[in-house]
């Protein structure tokens, strides 16, 4: 019975996992909608605290893993790197030009890029029920933003950076899925934050953007990010990438828009718009339909 047990229980702290990092990542656009500071500053510090935090728990399983790499695979984890630092900087960039709400719900559109790289770059077959669930989801998705969406061309722009960020997203979970499977969590995500890190600081220098001169409650919100959205949230995604396919992941990415609507109602003042109310179901019902089909699929292994 213990044995038999084991599994199951390693699947549900799975799903913990999962969970606890929707939760992390829901918080992240209220924390730099509060930092004073410019949002490739803001990215650039969000990267560059969490590899420094992380670096005395990863430098050791770097060094014993990096070795088992092919050259190939570095480049995709360096290029993995690459896709991390603009999604960051296009979807920090958004949230000056439109809404908490259209911008986590566009960003938050990974399910379909995913599925339109494995169905037609990849050639690899998507299972019906998970086409359902990313279809549930990002309806519940639309119908959110469709009422805070707006034709100015300022929220446009806004929102055209939020969908670049989905895109970059997208293609950081494909490029890094292979490497993940053969390295531990942190031995991952290390050099793709500090990849991220490296690059977003030669966009801020190179946009004219100040690095320093902020005040102590702007970088205790950069530490906020570092260590809650990033380390908390956008690690637990790197592993649970170990144990869920890319299209889970990021349909389970899709929870955060309804986090982050509560939250701005909360702490900024903006209340969620009525379509939160509708969208959000829908949205919880793409996520337990994929995760329906996940289990199905591991006890079917």
């Amino acid at each position: 019975m213990a044995r038999g047990g084991r599994p199951i229980a390693r699947r549900y702290y799975h799903w913990l996992a999962l969970v606890l990092g929707i939760l992390a990542t829901s918080t992240g656009s209220i924390i730099i909608r509060l930092a004073d500071a410019p949002a490739l500053a803001v990215a650039a510090w969000r990267l560059s605290l969490a590899t420094l935090l992380l670096s005395p728990l990863s430098l050791g399983p770097l060094r014993r893993e990096w070795g088992g790499l092919t050259g190939r695979e570095r480049w995709l984890l360096l290029a993995a790197g690459g896709c991390l630092s603009l999604h960051f900087a296009f979807w920090i960039s958004s949230l000056d030009y439109t809404s908490v709400s259209s911008s986590v719900i566009l960003v938050s559109t990974n399910p379909l890029w995913v599925a339109l790289i494995l169905r037609f770059v990849l050639r690899e077959q998507i299972a019906g029920r998970s086409v359902v669930a990313i279809v549930v989801a990002l309806a519940g998705a639309a119908i959110i933003g469709a009422g805070d969406l707006t034709l100015s061309p300022r929220a446009l722009l806004g929102d055209l950076l939020a969908l670049l960020g989905a895109v970059a997203g997208s293609a950081y979970f494909m490029l890094g899925r292979a490497v993940r499977r053969k390295l531990s969590t942190l031995a991952y995500v290390w050099p793709c934050y500090a990849v991220a890190a490296i690059l977003l600081i030669g966009y801020t220098l190179a946009a004219g953007q100040p690095l320093l001169g902020y005040g102590l409650p702007t970088y205790g919100m950069f530490a906020l990010l570092a260590i809650g959205p990033q380390i908390l949230g956008h690690s637990s995604y790197n592993w649970a990438l170990g144990y869920f396919t890319p299209v889970l992941v990021t349909i389970a990415l899709l929870g955060e828009p309804i986090g982050a609507s509560v939250l701005a109602f909360l702490v900024l003042g903006e209340a969620p718009p009525l379509g939160v109310w509708i969208g959000g179901p829908l949205i919880l019902a793409g996520m337990l339909l994929a995760a329906w089909q996940e289990g199905r699929r591991q006890l079917a292994g």
